[in-house]
């Protein structure tokens, strides 16, 4: 009996152990879970904090006669060196802000209100403090328009020596395909592309014909191409 009594101790002590050890295993298992999920969602507000400094996604919507307004304002003020110089990019923010982004409802009369605001005095921060959508316009056009005006220098056309050159302030871009050569185009900018993986077109394409001679958009190094179906550009930086 003493001896049943003894062994049944030793396998209830087993079975106790076993459950024991059982459980301490679930814990460890759903301890590393919590701590794994803490840490995702840690580096997940991360990101989310870090995607909230830049903008994603931004609707260009300046119509061509709002852009010949402001740019020949800007352009203008700078060269014939007026007191009040003017940003064009600054203009079409508050403009963009004024109207939502819908230039549909864009009126001369805002535009000349603006400039004489201007020409008296106020400051475009003063005019857009209230305005609480007006950085975001304005860090969206831009990342679009902040080249595209300046000043650069061009080469003097009178000039024998070809050191000469002269500081102009105005439009700098230019189109990229060689003048007089036939391209196709059609504005295809945010279309569905699925060469490579399903993604939106942050580009507008002009396809020149065979042999058209092209010019870079900005200074670089192209480090490699691949050839498939068309040429590819691999690698590049400037």
């Amino acid at each position: 009996m003493f001896i049943s009594c003894i062994k049944l101790s030793k396998k209830l002590i087993i079975t106790l152990v076993s459950i024991i050890a059982v459980l301490l295993i679930l814990f460890l298992i759903w301890y590393f879970a919590m701590f794994k999920q803490a840490i995702s969602t840690s580096a997940s507000n991360s990101s989310e904090d870090s995607s909230k400094s830049y903008i994603k996604w931004f609707e260009f919507n300046v119509p061509y006669n709002v852009l010949v307004k402001t740019s020949e304002l800007d352009i203008k003020s700078h060269n014939e060196n007026k007191d009040i110089k003017y940003n064009w990019i600054d203009i079409i923010s508050y403009l963009a802000c004024k109207y939502g982004n819908d230039f549909k409802r864009f009126k001369q009369s805002d535009l000349d209100n603006l400039v004489t605001k201007l020409n008296n005095g106020e400051t475009m921060e003063s005019i857009t403090k209230d305005m609480k959508n007006y950085s975001y316009y304005f860090e969206g056009y831009s990342s679009v328009l902040a080249q595209f005006i300046g000043e650069y220098e061009i080469q003097k056309s009178n000039s024998e020596s070809a050191n000469l050159y002269t500081k102009v302030y105005g439009i700098k871009a230019f189109h990229p395909l060689a003048q007089n050569y036939s391209y196709s185009h059609y504005d295809d900018f945010g279309n569905s592309r699925s060469y490579g993986y399903k993604r939106l077109h942050f580009g507008n394409d002009l396809m020149g014909s065979i042999g058209t001679p092209v010019i870079a958009v900005e200074s670089g190094i192209v480090e490699a191409v691949r050839l498939e179906s068309v040429w590819w550009l691999e690698s590049w930086h400037s």
